[in-house]
């Protein structure tokens, strides 16, 4: 029989099957398409483009099954949905080569209605369904691939941590793409060894994962190689983002330390107010007699003014020993109307001395009409100590320091303004300066 006699009858058979039939090109092109692949008054699809004429798409689908085929060399298996008098039906779409002397030549393309097989099909396209929602619903990224490296299962998550599509994924990228350096080649050993779960088996293992963009991230992978007839045949991997974890795990050791800190610095005000009190009675002896001195004992004018001096300091320590006083004092939450003015003047009376401030100029713009302002008055003390003691701490003990005080919003608000000359906070730190426990100085 002539070769295009056997061809004429081979498209008539095909066009007397029940199942829709399309033979593509390698260029995709459509080269057969006999009834029912194309619908009774539609135009005759064959030389244009499969994907123009079945999917109105000027290119390829993403999810061509003939170019996988075309880069596989194997048939694959897709289950698609239809639209058939205006319902979806599910069909199992079966790609396979058509070679000529060991080349691919055509795609065929076979539609096959699971009712046509039975009930039983119909468990095992559900099966398949469910296993795939389950595998797309996973928080944790699922990979699988087979044993030269080609991705097979790339779930939503895996294209969230990776940046690649589940279609990139399975056509262009090689498993070996998703790991820095000699990743994946560990990941194999570790799987073939014994010593993270047994053999065939990784469990929980840190190692980190490349996105399409280069950058890596840390995660945790749990694996293991699929067998068959004891050789392997895939592999398949859970990961776990560890970057929120890590994260939350960073911030909680830094709360532990500023905990012992706050911890040390509350034990340390209770002993500097015991020692205050020891300090403030020899004072007051010291300022007694010195009184005494001076009106018992008739001493010269220089000797006076001696002795007048030694009051004075003595005096002055009384005065500083009697704010760390305040300062350390422990008590419940006190709200009541306090002179800002007064609590600036203080913290600067108790920090002027000291040898941070003693190339600093400090300027005070106090307003005198300021009205009383409702707070508990030893965390406004400790507040104006902190900001006062960064402003110097960032100055490096040299420049200005400037503190105002003004009313604001129309007789509403106090407004407290602390200024220096130091070199500001960086960009990059500023959007953390209100979380709980944040520091950037050095411990210690």
């Amino acid at each position: 029989m002539p070769q295009e006699t056997q061809a004429f009858h081979l498209l008539q058979a095909l066009g007397a099957f029940s199942h829709r039939t399309v033979v593509v090109s390698p260029e995709l092109m459509v080269l057969a398409a006999p009834a029912p692949a194309v619908p009774e008054g539609a135009p005759d699809p064959v030389g244009k483009s499969c994907h123009q004429v079945f999917f109105g798409r000027e290119a390829p689908c993403e999810d061509c099954g003939v170019l996988e085929v075309l880069r596989t060399g194997r048939p694959t298996l897709r289950h698609v949905l239809i639209r058939e008098n205006d319902q979806q039906k599910a069909y199992h779409r079966h790609v396979l080569p058509i070679r000529e002397q060991g080349r691919i030549t055509a795609v065929a393309v076979l539609d096959l209605d699971p009712d046509y097989f039975g009930g039983l099909d119909k468990d095992v396209v559900g099966a398949h369904g469910f296993l795939k929602n389950l595998i797309q619903s996973s928080v944790d990224g699922i990979i699988a691939s087979d044993m030269k490296g080609r991705i097979l299962i790339f779930n939503e998550a895996a294209s969230r941590m990776t940046g690649y599509t589940e279609d990139e994924a399975t056509a262009r990228i090689d498993i070996r793409d998703i790991y820095p350096g000699d990743g994946a080649r560990e990941v194999m050993r570790h799987l073939r060894g014994e010593h993270h779960g047994g053999k065939g088996k990784l469990k929980s293992f840190r190692t980190e994962l490349q996105r399409k963009n280069g950058t890596t991230f840390p995660i945790e992978l749990s694996a293991s190689v699929v067998y068959e007839c004891g050789v392997e045949t895939a592999t398949v991997g859970f990961f776990y983002d560890l970057r929120e974890k890590l994260r939350m795990e960073r911030e909680l050791a830094e709360a532990q330390l500023q905990l012992l800190q706050a911890e040390k610095m509350s034990s340390l005000g209770r002993l500097s107010a015991g020692v205050a009190h020891q300090i403030n009675n020899p004072l007051g002896s010291i300022v007694l007699y010195a009184h005494i001195l001076l009106e018992e004992y008739g001493l010269g004018p220089e000797a006076q003014a001696d002795v007048r001096r030694i009051v004075d300091d003595a005096q002055r320590c009384q005065t500083i020993v009697q704010e760390l006083l305040d300062f350390a004092r422990q008590s419940r939450l006190d709200i009541r109307p306090q002179d800002i003015n007064r609590a600036l003047a203080r913290t600067i009376f108790l920090l002027e001395g000291q040898p941070l401030f003693r190339d600093l100029r400090i300027v005070q713009e106090f307003d005198p009409d300021l009205p009383l302002v409702p707070a508990d008055l030893q965390q406004l003390n400790h507040v104006f100590l902190n900001l006062v003691l960064n402003a110097a701490d960032a100055m490096e003990g040299r420049g200005t320091l400037t503190l105002k005080t003004r009313v604001s919003g129309n007789g509403r608000y106090v407004q407290v303004e602390v200024a220096d000359t130091g070199p500001g906070i960086p960009g990059a730190i500023l959007p953390r300066i209100f979380d709980p426990f944040f520091t950037t100085k050095e411990e210690g």
